[in-house]
């Protein structure tokens, strides 16, 4: 329209009104086209959504990233405690400069700190073997050499898996940083729960060494460095997941049911004995994956960590771990519950077989209903509650008692309740008991 207008002004000042009128027709039949306006530039999307797909593949902290975008959470999505910019620039302007020490105090050191504790007490166990063969009890198999991990804790012990120095012949250890290899002593090992103690008498080997203290039970989502050698090089390693599952599981060196933590960080040979590190606590010792799986690693956690150094502080040597001796049947079916008398608010597991060595068939027969196990109410699947909204078999209870103690039961026989006490006994005599009159 504006052309158009611009073209009857000159027109104005036409010299004759006959000119004008053929301009005036000619306008009117083919006005003028609009001249193209330039396209508006193209919005170029969030850097986040161009990053998304790249970020969300390795899990690491980007708190370290300031910056006046937003910070990207270990997902790829936008996390909603975000610093805006207009916030930033005020503190900077205001403060004059205490925004820097501000982002520092941000920084998300986790995986850092984990390195820095692991330098100083993280050490490789190499280990020379010679197992027993059965096939000619009279010699051994040949030697064999095995690398592994461990870490130092209070009382300048070393805590690895039982099955790096399995069978061993000699053992020695290195810490990081240093050429040397120092002679180690093994000064308890429990198959059982996969774990070992070393001691070390060179001087020379703790000058500069730190310990690290044991933490508690990581919860689900949390955040967790296992720190180790393992295949693929020669230096330390470090590696981050999160804490998918806690719940009894079988240990493959003892063939025992003990509380294990499973993670998604990677464990391969070589991390065995290596600490699972939490902040700046020790949460578990890496020590088995799950073949034919993807990003499934176990670690032993605290409890049954403690327990086994416990038993060894009081007497000397390792002491095991306890169980009644018996084998349950869940009481889930309907029908099983009216033939053995339970009403409907009683739970329990059904008492299948019991150890005619253990202290447990002196007190409890078959066909029993176990109701409670020290005051704990076991369910009809033989789970306990366990921390928040979630449960466990109450294998657990029992297996961290300590031998010898005495064990309040509650079960339900013939349609009364009796509360029994029996003295629970360690898990490696049990079992040889149960195998060989089964």
């Amino acid at each position: 329209m504006l052309a158009s207008v611009r073209s009857i002004r000159r027109l104005s000042s036409a010299a004759s009104s006959a000119t004008r009128s053929l301009l005036l027709r000619r306008l009117l039949l083919h006005p003028p086209r609009p001249q193209p306006q330039p396209s508006p530039r193209p919005r170029i999307p969030h850097l986040q959504t161009l990053t998304r797909g790249r970020l969300a593949a390795p899990r690491f902290s980007t708190a370290s990233c300031y910056s006046t975008l937003s910070r990207i959470g270990e997902c790829g999505a936008p996390v909603a405690t975000a610093i805006p910019e207009a916030e930033g620039v005020e503190e900077e302007g205001e403060d004059g400069g205490d925004t820097d020490a501000a982002a520092v105090e941000r920084h998300d050191t986790d995986a850092y700190a984990a390195v820095e504790l692991a330098l100083d007490s993280v050490v490789k166990v190499f280990t020379v073997s010679s197992s027993p063969n059965y096939f000619l009890p009279w010699q051994n198999k040949a030697q064999r050499e095995s690398m592994g991990s461990g870490f130092v804790i209070p009382g300048r012990r070393i805590v690895t898996n039982a099955h790096v120095v399995a069978d061993h012949t000699f053992v020695l250890v290195r810490k990081h940083g240093s050429p040397t290899k120092y002679k180690a002593e093994v000064q308890a090992v429990g198959h059982e729960c996969d774990l070992a103690l070393l001691t070390v008498d060179s001087e020379e080997f703790w000058d500069g060494m730190n310990s690290l203290e044991l933490g508690d039970i990581p919860f689900l989502q949390e955040a967790v460095a296992v720190v180790g050698y393992p295949q693929g090089g020669d230096n330390i390693s470090v590696t981050k997941g999160v804490v998918s599952r806690v719940e009894p599981t079988q240990y493959a060196h003892g063939a025992t049911q003990l509380m294990a933590i499973q993670i998604d960080a990677a464990i391969n040979p070589g991390n065995s004995g290596g600490p699972a590190i939490m902040g700046d606590k020790v949460a578990g010792v890496a020590f088995q994956n799950l073949s034919g799986a993807e990003n499934i690693g176990y670690i032993i956690p605290v409890p049954v960590i403690k327990r086994f150094i416990s038993g060894v502080e009081e007497s000397g040597k390792y002491s095991g771990f306890c169980t009644l001796g018996i084998s349950c049947q869940a009481t889930e079916n309907i029908q099983l519950r009216e033939c053995f008398g339970m009403q409907h608010d009683l739970t329990g597991v059904l008492v299948s077989r019991i150890n005619p060595l253990s202290d447990a068939h002196r007190v409890l027969k078959k066909d029993d209903i176990l109701l409670e196990f020290d005051g704990v109410p076991i369910a009809n699947d033989g789970t306990v509650p366990f921390r928040n909204r979630e449960r466990i078999t109450f294998d657990h209870l029992v297996s961290m008692k300590k031998p010898g103690k005495t064990a309040v039961l509650k079960v339900l026989r013939d349609g009364k309740e009796h509360e029994l006490n029996v003295t629970v006994r360690p898990v490696s005599i049990c079992n040889v008991l149960l195998v060989h009159f089964d």
